[in-house]
């Protein structure tokens, strides 16, 4: 039977990853030199922000509330034929219906937390966060407007 090694994986890494294991110790590079050492740098390096996910998450989210919509519209379009009138009276009661509860809350959330998580300087003449290439940073909430801008009635 072959010599067994005593060390178990984890060990064996261990043993590899020694700051006196041959290879270790090289000397910073200037750049690691210059760089700020914290935790909350440290804790930044390794997740993307939150108003990152966020909004991947609004935009993902309003994508699919579209495609969901977009399918309801064309089935009543086919439904109604060319009863203008009737598509536009159904469409309107039933842009009505949906519910954006939780999106609404999610793009709440990004209102209000995104200029303090990205740290928005604040324009001194409005009062207000600046505009990002020029345009708010604000989303608009998802409601019976949204949906019959989005897929009109007539």
């Amino acid at each position: 039977m072959a010599d067994r090694d005593p060390l178990s994986p984890a060990e064996r890494y261990i043993e590899r990853a020694r700051d006196d294991a041959p290879g270790a110790g090289k000397p910073l590079t200037r750049r690691q030199r210059q760089a700020r050492r914290s935790l909350e740098a440290y804790l930044k390096a390794g997740l993307k922000p939150r108003w990152m996910e966020r909004l991947s998450e609004i935009d993902h989210s309003v994508a699919a509330q579209r495609h969901r919509i977009a399918r309801a519209y064309r089935k009543l379009k086919e439904e109604c034929g060319d009863d203008r009138a009737e598509f536009a009276r159904r469409w309107r009661e039933q842009a009505g219906s949906y519910r954006f509860d939780e999106l609404n809350e999610l793009i709440e959330q990004h209102n209000e937390w995104y200029p303090i998580e990205r740290e928005l300087p604040m324009d001194p003449r409005t009062r207000d966060y600046i505009k990002i290439a020029g345009r708010s940073y604000r989303r608009p909430t998802l409601d019976r407007a949204w949906v019959l801008e989005q897929f009109p009635a007539d």
